[in-house]
């Protein structure tokens, strides 16, 4: 009567999606004019002024503040404010956020108290017209180590007083006379 069911669901054989993350963050104390280009999941805290084509998330926080013609990525979350049109796969409009602009989307999700001054137009696909993604891009892990190997080859010029012997200690002793 109770008998566990050894069968496998649908949902069980289906893949999971990776889940989208932030890789960057401009903090609450920034303002940066200029352009975000690239894959990865970005949170803005700060004011942002420039372009922003991301093959990725963008999340707009609550002290965020985005000006930008027209804002491109797969997903957006807007906690703050966006001046600007949006063309996404998908846009989340949180309580405290507000969008000033034309939106282009495939899903739109609101919660009560939010903002929009704008025209929403919902189409089955979105074209985003991102640059195209690289065929060959090196993995984290790849680019830590080049970056690592790099640093080792900087020459570094020690201080008059008892040089070091290791390279290690020079680096080390030259970033603590910079901060």
């Amino acid at each position: 009567m109770f008998k566990r069911n050894t069968t496998p669901t649908e949902t069980s054989s289906q893949p999971v999606q990776a889940v989208e993350r932030i890789t960057s963050v401009l903090g609450s104390g920034v303002i940066w004019h200029g352009s975000i280009n690239g894959s990865g999941g970005v949170r803005i805290e700060g004011a942002f002024e420039g372009e922003i084509a991301l093959r990725g998330m963008l999340v707009v926080g609550e002290t965020g503040r985005v000006t930008c013609p027209n804002v491109r990525a797969n997903t957006v979350i807007v906690a703050g404010a966006v001046r600007g049109n949006i063309t996404t796969q998908k846009l989340e409009i949180r309580s405290s956020g507000r969008v000033w602009g034309d939106v282009v989307t495939t899903a739109f999700v609101t919660e009560e108290g939010a903002f929009l001054r704008g025209q929403i137009r919902m189409e089955e696909t979105v074209e985003l017209e991102l640059e195209p993604a690289p065929d060959s891009t090196p993995s984290e892990a790849a680019q830590a180590e080049s970056i690592a190997q790099t640093s080792s080859q900087i020459p570094v010029v020690s201080e008059p007083s008892a040089p070091p012997t290791d390279t290690t200690q020079k680096l080390t002793r030259k970033k603590k006379t910079d901060a």
